[in-house]
């Protein structure tokens, strides 16, 4: 199958994990809230068909639909940041009953059919796991590379793991890893403790050969200013979170100026 660029958009970043409840999407959001803060246009797409999200982080009024143009949706604007979801489509409490096809067919048609203008970078909040609609986007687009989001745990590790072989093996460029959760920081009296673990990012990172972008902290503020529609790049633009975010946007822009530029295999998706 041929790859197409996606109209209107210079480059793809997709933001993965093996695992569910990792905190990708909050990750996914103040990338793209962070690319804006820095200059450049940002898109953000929600390709978590079965639980999109990024429509409440983003501060989206409930309910909103994209106005349609020329047959194509036009993206919600939030805090600068073009967003398109399929729960701008869809009811909240609207489960998608579907199976993987049809769901890889909907984040393709949100990808290709929304007019995204002249966006500098998509980032692209993919549902967990390694399934078909990760494998649709890279069959589909030419994505410039992948950033990896886990926690420090073994069990979440291993699924970092199975993330990071899958995009490796369709020639995604992996950027790097963010380890979420690395902390625990008290609200009240900022006593930090690696509750999950330690060191779990850095180790599946040198066993890879990327870098660790970024280790984010378990703290409130963060749950606070997600649900609250302003994540913590604009919810505390001055505070220490929104500056490690800050560092993490940098040092991925680095790794997309010396990742290789590849061609990607054809993919096969079965619907058995």
């Amino acid at each position: 199958m041929e790859k197409v660029e996606v109209p209107g958009v210079r480059r793809v970043i997709a933001v993965a994990s093996g695992k569910g409840g990792v905190g990708k999407s909050t990750v996914a959001s103040n990338i793209a809230l962070g690319l804006a803060r820095q200059g450049i246009r940002s898109g953000l797409l929600d390709a978590d068909i079965y639980g999109p999200s990024q429509g409440m982080m983003m501060g989206v009024p409930e309910g909103t639909r994209p106005e349609v143009a020329d047959n194509l949706l036009k993206p919600v604007i939030a805090h600068d940041v073009q967003v398109m979801s399929m729960g701008f489509v869809t009811t909240d409490k609207t489960p998608a009953v579907w199976r993987g096809p049809m769901a890889s067919g909907a984040m393709q048609q949100l990808m290709l059919q929304t007019a995204w203008d002249e966006v500098d970078t998509l980032v692209v909040d993919m549902p967990p796991g390694t399934g078909d609609i990760q494998l649709t986007l890279v069959q589909k687009a030419s994505v410039d590379g992948v950033v990896v989001v886990t926690t420090p745990q073994d069990i979440a590790l291993l699924d970092a793991r199975k993330a990071i072989e899958m995009f490796s093996k369709v020639n995604v460029p992996i950027l790097g890893i963010v380890e979420n959760m690395s902390l625990h920081v008290c609200s009240q009296c900022g006593h930090q403790e690696p509750i999950f673990g330690h060191g779990g990012g850095e180790s599946v990172a040198q066993e890879y050969g990327t870098i660790v972008l970024g280790k984010l902290p378990l703290a409130m503020s963060i749950r606070v200013q997600s649900d609250g529609g302003e994540p913590a790049v604009i919810g505390d633009p001055q505070g220490e979170i929104s500056g490690q975010f800050g560092e993490i946007v940098t040092k991925m822009i680095g790794q997309l100026d010396v990742a290789p530029q590849v061609k990607l295999p054809d993919i096969t998706i079965s619907d058995d």
